[in-house]
């Protein structure tokens, strides 16, 4: 029965979710250092390397009503600028979202800019600004709607009017992000490495996100806090942690935790990586991770076991998460291999 309750309440949040668009939270991946442009547009470009694409698969509540599904993929490149050490990354974001039974998708496409500014001319140390904006389009199957209204006496009436005023099944508008970051090496090892950013999601409001084209409706902006510290354990292993603390409205969400990696090979420079951890979504979900390298690539994979007041309902199941990226230096000979650049 409870279990049924919860169906119920999943299929009535996304109805709600047609009308009251702004009040719902933007997409979110347990493997968030591995959508880094969804993190802060600032983040884009600090890795070792000179070029990164990725991609992560999220599939959620497919054991409590039709599964959300979310697909990622992220590119970025750097250039140096100018005759000092300061670097340029373009990068750009793409998403696809899918929700519950009546197909209700979000496609992103958002191009990102993010500016790098030597602090240091003997160590890494770099202070980025970048910028992150593009097209934004929300689309649902109203043939897969069904409401109060196509129910009467007898049960469902096949065919029959849904009650519903509005006309479109789509809609576009423009969504921005503008953030900053401060990376820096710690110490004397250049493997040791600290980020912090705040990011301003959504600072344009994106007014009219709506299928009724309610002019009252707009998105919500979002504050995001990040940080992350890596540093060496000995010459075959390193410890690195993630943190997220993200406000959206009324919605607040804190994730963190960490990554224990060990080198297979080469202390120097290792080809294969072994990666294993865990992160908790406070008061949402105990989220553990494996990561294995095969430089340049490398796949992870995570998995999130329900801690929230929705256990009953999904009985522990939350999402699983798959990501793939591809990283390394273009040109070992070019000279962000030969001078500072921003890494983490």
């Amino acid at each position: 029965m409870k279990a049924e309750i919860y169906k119920y309440f999943f299929t009535l949040l996304l109805l709600n979710t047609i009308s009251l668009t702004a009040s719902s939270q933007d997409i979110h991946f347990s493997q968030f250092f591995e959508t880094p442009l969804l993190r802060n547009p600032a983040l884009a470009g600090i890795f070792s390397g000179d070029f990164r694409a990725q991609t992560v698969y999220r599939n959620q509540w497919n054991s409590v009503t039709n599964p959300y599904q979310t697909v990622s993929i992220n590119a970025e490149y750097k250039l140096p600028i100018g005759r000092g050490n300061d670097f340029i990354t373009l990068g750009g974001q793409v998403l696809y979202d899918k929700a519950g039974a009546i197909a209700l998708s979000t496609t992103y496409a958002l191009p990102a800019l993010n500016y790098h500014k030597s602090l240091s001319s003997d160590r890494n140390m770099y202070l980025s600004l970048g910028m992150m904006g593009g097209w934004v389009q929300r689309r649902l199957d109203r043939s897969k709607m069904t409401t109060n209204s196509q129910y009467g006496p007898v049960g469902y009436s096949i065919g029959s009017a849904d009650g519903e005023t509005f006309n479109k099944t789509s809609y576009s508008y423009f969504d921005g992000s503008v953030g900053m970051s401060l990376n820096t090496q710690i110490g004397e090892n250049t493997d040791n490495n600290i980020f912090i950013g705040l990011a301003y999601h959504h600072f344009n409001k994106a007014p009219k996100i709506s299928f009724y084209g309610n002019p009252n409706y707009e998105m919500i902006p979002k504050w995001v806090a990040s940080t992350g510290i890596k540093m060496n354990v000995n010459s075959y292993s390193y410890l690195t942690l993630h943190a997220d603390y993200s406000i959206q409205g009324t919605f607040k969400e804190a994730i963190a935790g960490a990554l224990y990696s060990w080198k297979l090979d080469d202390m120097d420079d290792p080809k294969y990586v072994l990666h294993a951890g865990a992160f908790i979504r406070w008061k949402d979900a105990l989220i553990p991770v494996v990561k294995i390298e095969i430089k340049p690539l490398s796949i992870s994979a995570s998995y999130d076991a329900n801690l929230s007041q929705l256990t009953a309902g999904s009985k522990g199941r939350g999402g699983f998460e798959l990501a793939l990226t591809y990283q390394k230096y273009v040109n070992r000979n070019n000279r962000m291999e030969s001078t500072l650049c921003p890494k983490f």
